[in-house]
């Protein structure tokens, strides 16, 4: 199936400089491999239920979404235990240490994707393996 997209210049040229790199035939197949990636992204994020703990890093301009953001922050209180904030020039990065509902940080990472001015929002949830501890 064709399609057509619209796609910042320096976005562009920076995919097109990685995907070359990287040996790939066609921008095409970088596309489809991309996008590949990202459904099992989505697919692990909403396949997760019950209490979860994550880290989410974002970054963002912080001119145009500042306000937004604090108001999202305090809307998720009830997950977010911790946060950590960066600048670089117009541009900051954030992380969100998050505690609580699957379905809640879900949430949180679904608004925070949902701001133009933000530029990704990678999350990585604590997966801590069963407790081998026994008692006797």
């Amino acid at each position: 199936m064709r399609t057509s997209l619209n796609i910042p210049q320096e976005v562009l040229e920076s995919f097109d400089a990685t995907w070359q790199d990287e040996g790939l035939e066609s921008r095409s197949r970088a596309v489809r491999e991309a996008i590949h990636e990202y459904i099992e992204r989505h697919t692990e994020l909403e396949g997760l239920e019950g209490p979860a703990v994550a880290a989410l890093a974002f970054d963002y301009e912080h001119t145009l979404v500042i306000g937004e953001l604090h108001t999202v922050q305090h809307e998720f209180e009830d997950v977010i235990s911790t946060t950590q904030h960066m600048h670089h020039g117009e541009w900051c990065l954030e992380t969100l240490f998050c505690q609580g509902s699957a379905a809640r940080i879900r949430e949180l990472v679904y608004h925070l994707r949902d701001f133009d001015a933000v530029g990704r929002v990678n999350v990585m949830f604590l997966q801590p393996e069963p407790s081998e501890h026994t008692e006797d």
